[in-house]
């Protein structure tokens, strides 16, 4: 048991993201039966779609399951009253302030987790009243803080400053991956890429297949004046990068945006002209497995990198 187990009351220390056109009612209810924490991810969902998806969650895991809602959805305050109907006990909040709701949230008797970007955003989330913060660095897929700050770096700065548990996120898709940021300070893991190539999430075939293809150098995070946003590099983000390279103005970089990209390119695999949201471990995930195998094998090799530590590698 750590603080992060105790606190949803699941088996192993490792959180799905709750990433827009990816982690519907299979993906998450996949990880919480894994031992995991799954999220379904609000924020691609209308409101009775958001239901329909909790409503079969619970249908299929006995186990804690949560919610990502990012404070910017257009429909929060009938999100956070479907939230109380049907009785959730986990909410992650991201890109918005925490004061806003987590008060009002924990009411309720549900636990809240904030996403931040940043030493100043962790202690601000603290002062909120927060029970975890996920701590997610510059590796991470989708949107992003600006500052470019690497999770290897951003865990322990925010460790050193806040008393609040730390989930950290962006780059963690293995054992190893996972040993390494607790050993930094981190109580827990978060990861998004690893589970949007599961067989149970919600994004396309292609999509996944285009995951499974990335390499090293493969995304890039671009769109930083409008909402800085990591991206596979194909058709749609070279039009975009190089407009900005070409001192595209703001309003001009949205109206290239446009709507309905990552839905476009996620949600209905058009490679071309999609947003292709995911985090730079895409280049260390080399094939579509079902979330029990992935969950499995992450564990598997958390133990068997814990043991090689017995044999140093330089002693002094």
């Amino acid at each position: 048991m750590n603080k992060i187990t105790q606190l949803f009351n699941i088996q192993y220390p490792i959180i799905q993201g709750g990433m827009i056109w990816n982690s519907g009612w299979k993906l998450a209810s996949a990880v919480s039966n894994a031992g995991g924490l799954g999220l379904i991810g609000a924020g691609s969902m209308y409101p009775e779609i958001f239901r329909e998806h909790i409503q079969k969650c619970k249908k299929s895991t006995n186990q804690p399951f949560g919610v990502n809602l990012p404070m910017i959805y257009p429909q929060m305050e009938e999100m956070i009253q479907l939230i109380f109907e049907e009785n959730i006990k986990i909410v992650f909040t991201s890109a918005g302030n925490p004061k806003t709701y987590t008060s009002i949230l924990q009411k309720e008797g549900i636990k809240v987790v904030h996403v931040v970007p940043g030493v100043k955003f962790a202690l601000k989330a603290q002062e909120a009243g927060v029970d975890a913060v996920v701590v997610e660095g510059f590796e991470a897929g989708g949107h992003n803080g600006k500052d470019e700050t690497t999770t290897f770096c951003l865990v322990p700065m925010v460790k050193k400053e806040i008393q609040t548990p730390i989930i950290a996120a962006g780059g963690i898709a293995t054992g190893r991956g996972m040993l390494a940021v607790m050993n930094l300070g981190a109580d827990g893991v978060q990861m998004g890429s690893r589970f949007a190539a599961s067989e149970e999430a919600s994004s396309h075939i292609n999509f996944k297949k285009e995951i499974v293809n990335a390499k090293d150098g493969s995304t890039m995070l671009t769109l930083k004046e409008v909402t800085p946003v990591r991206l596979i590099k194909n058709k749609f983000f070279h039009q975009i990068n190089d407009a900005i390279l070409n001192g595209a103005t703001l309003e001009q970089q949205k109206e290239l945006l446009g709507r309905g990209r990552a839905k476009k390119g996620m949600f209905e695999g058009d490679l071309e002209d999609g947003e292709l949201e995911i985090g730079q471990v895409a280049g260390l995930i080399d094939s579509i497995e079902p979330v029990n195998k992935i969950i499995t094998d992450i564990i598997k090799e958390y133990h068997q990198a814990i043991a090689e530590l017995s044999t140093p590698k330089f002693k002094f």
